[in-house]
Parts: structure tokens; C-alpha cells; sequence
């Protein structure tokens, strides 16, 4: 008799949760409010800002949130572990320099590319040896890797700049698809986010990402390499970041020291703002893309609207506390919910 009861409670709770129409499910999610906001900010400002509802516009817009797209999406993966990776502009910039050193010492661009590239596996490589065997946190890691590969950029090239690079990258990297004013590097981007949909919600390694982030203790039990997961995310965050470096280069035709810098503080923001939660083991794609648009869109509407860009950089903070204390306040009232709804259940005539 006294096991009975609880298994009783345990179903009802069970069908308590789930007693809300799919719908709700499905659209009452802070992802859908991200989207729901991008659509309203999209509207207000295409009515109400002069030049906004123009190809043309967002066609700069997807070109300048290109690189946090990019960055966003392994930083995602990062964030849900219960990490974060500080040091992806850095890298960035690293990778730029790279890039720029070797083609301006005669390499050629595709092969200078590659090798930014590895370098970017290398970057992620270290951070994540330093946090997954000598068991450092990422935080005081990815700062401490931050200032280095920042600093080894600037001391590479200085103050001087690349600026000679083949015409037909430079141009393709600001390219529109045939009749469209989309540009060109949505198809890098759209392959991008396949893969990694697939392999956060679709795969054994996705649901081993969510399981650390809830609990590093459980998912060690539930057969998951902690370690090994927490390694990898944190390569394909140095990958991709090296990624964006090469086609920021190519954007604006400059390899310097200095590129990219505070990128990672617009990816944090968005990824944050998407839904990730700050502690780990909650997060969807789908709402780190919507948040970066979103973030994208009101800076794109605020400059046209002649707002400077230190005002536009306090309404994206603002944002992302909001998101952050919103996220708790809304995780408190469904604890407090989730308490009333067992003596509900029990008082009801179907228990």
C-alpha cells in the first residue's frame, strides 16, 4: 500500500504536465517569443523607419550577423554543456591574420584558408584540454585564451593590415544569389546549421550534450564521456570561430590584428537571448538563429533611425539581462506550479 501511492501521484503528474494542447506546447515556449518579437520588430520598423523595407537593407543586415550566425551555432552546443567559450572572436581574429600572413607571404588563399582553419582546431583543441583534463573552468580558460590568441594576432601583423586577396573570394563573399538581393553566404551558413541541427537534437552525442549540461554526475552514470563531449564542442567552437575570421576577412577585404573584436559578446548575447540557458542543459537552435536576427534587426533599424552605436550596444545589454532574469523568473513560477499541481491531482475526483 504505501508504494502504490506515490507511482499513483507520479502518473497523474505526468498527465497533469502534458494535459495542455499541443499547440500551447509547441508555442508557448521563450523560442517562440524570440520569433514573435523578430516578426514584430521587423513590421514596426519596415513601417515606421525610412529605407528599412528594402532589399538592400537586408542584404547588409544577413551580411553583418553572417559571423555571429556562424560562431552562434558550436557556442550553442558550449552553452548547453554548462560552459562558455570567451575566446571566439579572439580566434576570429587569429584565424584572420593567418589567412592574411600567408597569402601576403605568397601562399596561396585556399591553402592559407585551410591552415586558419586548423589553427582554429588547434585553439579549441587547447581549451578544451584545459578544461576537460586539467579540470580549469572555462571561464577563467577562455579569458586567459582570449588574450592570447588576441595577442598573438596583433603582435603577427601589428598595426599594418592585409589588404591583397584574390578578387573572385573577395567578391563571392559578398555575392547575391542569382536575382535575389540574398547573399551568397546563406548557403555556407544553411549547410552549417543542417549539420548542427542534426547532430544537437538528432543524435546519441546531442542528447550526451543536454545530459552534461543537466548533470555531469548523471550523464557520467548514464553512460555519456563527459569529457570527451565537453572536448569536442569546444574544437567545433575554435573551428567555426577560425571560420567566420576568414570570411570577415573577405567581407571587408582586411586582415588586421584587430578583427572581430568583441564578436564573442554579440554571440553570448544572442545564444543567451535564443534561449541557452546560462547554467547548461536547455537550448534550441531554431531560437539562437531567431535572436541573432532579432539583435541584427534593432541595430539595423536604430543606425538607420540615426540612434549611435553606444545607445544601440546599452538596448542589446539591456535585452540580454532582461532574457537572463526573465528566464529565471519564468523557471521560479513553473517550480512554484509544479508544486500546486501534486495536491491538485490528489483532490481531484479522477486520482
Amino acid at each position: 500500500m504505501t508504494t502504490s501511492a506515490p507511482t499513483t501521484t507520479t502518473t497523474n503528474i505526468v498527465r497533469f504536465d502534458h494535459d495542455r494542447p499541443l499547440w500551447r506546447r509547441a508555442l508557448m515556449t521563450r523560442e517562440s517569443a524570440i520569433i514573435g518579437l523578430l516578426a514584430v520588430v521587423l513590421i514596426v520598423a519596415s513601417v515606421t523607419v525610412n529605407g528599412f523595407a528594402q532589399p538592400l537593407t537586408y542584404n547588409y543586415l544577413l551580411l553583418d550577423v553572417a559571423p555571429i550566425l556562424f560562431i552562434a551555432l558550436p557556442m550553442t552546443l558550449v552553452m548547453t554543456t554548462g560552459e562558455i567559450d570567451l575566446s571566439v572572436g579572439s580566434m576570429a581574429g587569429l584565424a584572420s591574420v593567418t589567412t592574411g600572413a600567408l597569402v601576403q607571404g605568397g601562399m596561396p588563399f585556399e591553402a592559407a584558408a585551410f591552415i586558419a582553419l586548423v589553427v582554429g582546431v588547434i585553439g579549441g583543441a587547447f581549451n578544451g584540454f584545459l578544461v576537460t583534463t586539467v579540470g580549469l573552468p572555462s571561464l577563467a580558460v577562455t579569458i586567459g585564451s582570449l588574450a592570447l590568441f588576441r595577442g598573438i594576432a596583433v603582435g603577427v601583423l601589428g598595426t599594418t593590415a592585409v589588404t591583397e586577396f584574390p578578387e573572385f573570394w573577395t567578391a563571392l563573399a559578398k555575392a547575391k544569389l542569382a536575382g535575389t538581393q540574398i547573399p551568397w553566404v546563406v548557403i555556407p551558413f544553411l549547410v552549417l546549421l543542417v549539420i548542427f541541427v542534426v547532430l544537437f537534437h538528432f543524435t546519441p552525442f546531442g542528447r550526451g550534450i543536454f545530459a552534461v549540461g543537466q548533470s555531469k554526475d548523471a550523464a557520467h552514470f548514464s553512460g555519456v564521456n563527459v569529457n570527451r563531449t565537453k572536448f569536442i564542442v569546444f574544437v567545433l567552437a575554435g573551428a567555426v570561430a577560425a571560420l567566420a575570421g576568414v570570411y570577415y576577412t573577405l567581407r571587408y577585404g582586411s586582415a588586421r590584428g584587430d578583427n572581430a573584436t568583441g564578436l564573442e559578446l554579440q554571440v553570448i548575447a544572442a545564444v543567451v537571448l535564443g534561449g541557452v540557458s546560462v547554467f547548461g542543459g536547455r537550448g534550441r537552435i531554431h531560437g539562437v538563429i531567431a535572436a541573432v536576427l532579432l539583435i541584427g534587426a534593432l541595430s539595423s533599424a536604430l543606425r538607420l533611425s540615426g540612434v549611435t552605436s553606444d545607445i544601440i550596444n546599452i538596448i542589446t545589454g539591456g535585452l540580454l539581462i532582461i532574457s537572463v532574469v526573465g528566464a529565471s523568473l519564468f523557471a521560479w513560477v513553473k517550480s512554484k506550479r509544479s508544486t500546486i499541481s501534486p495536491a491538485r491531482v490528489a483532490a481531484s475526483p479522477a486520482s
